[in-house]
């Protein structure tokens, strides 16, 4: 499985959703910028996108609520050690209430991971974010199992948060 991201206003993205309907294509909208998500298992339909292979899901993504993007560059020789220590992970957030979907995004042609939650709402993330079991699914960030410890990142990560207008609320 894959998935493609482009970037632009949401109106012209809107209208690249619409020329393709047997897509599935989820149109986020952030500041100052809106995303197009295109998931595939064959080619995508955009001209210039970020291209990414999904190493790792949960649920589908649906059309509606708040998306987060955790932003990860890691070296080349970093990405197995990364890679491993994201596919071993604890799992306790798909249990979280308001919890929806989770894709961990191998960059191909890029060194920036994406790890994309789905959540019904900002809140969710929230309650998620200060919880005992995002506690203990960050807890080994800091010892020597974990992969702060080891220098396996390019650069520093960073959040970007988007929100989904469902198709009832397009039209009002």
């Amino acid at each position: 499985m894959y998935i493609y991201l482009t970037s632009g206003t949401g109106d012209f993205l809107e209208q690249v959703k619409n020329k393709y309907p047997n897509e599935h294509m989820i149109l986020i909208h952030g500041e100052g910028n809106s995303v197009l998500i295109h998931e595939t298992e064959g080619k995508t339909v955009f001209t210039t996108p970020r291209k990414f292979e999904v190493l790792d899901s949960v649920n589908d993504l649906e059309e509606h609520g708040f998306f987060v993007f955790n932003n990860i560059p890691v070296t080349d020789e970093g990405r197995p050690v990364f890679e491993h220590r994201f596919l071993e992970r604890s799992r306790a957030i798909e249990n979280e209430p308001g919890f929806v979907a989770f894709r961990l995004l191998r960059p191909i042609k890029s060194d920036t991971y994406i790890v994309m939650t789905q959540w019904h709402g900002p809140h969710s993330f929230e309650a998620w974010k200060s919880s005992k079991a995002y506690e203990t699914a960050h807890a080994r960030r800091d010892d020597s199992t974990g992969i702060r410890q080891q220098n396996i990142f390019s650069a520093a990560s960073y959040v970007t948060t988007y929100s989904a207008i469902p198709k009832e609320e397009d039209s009002q």
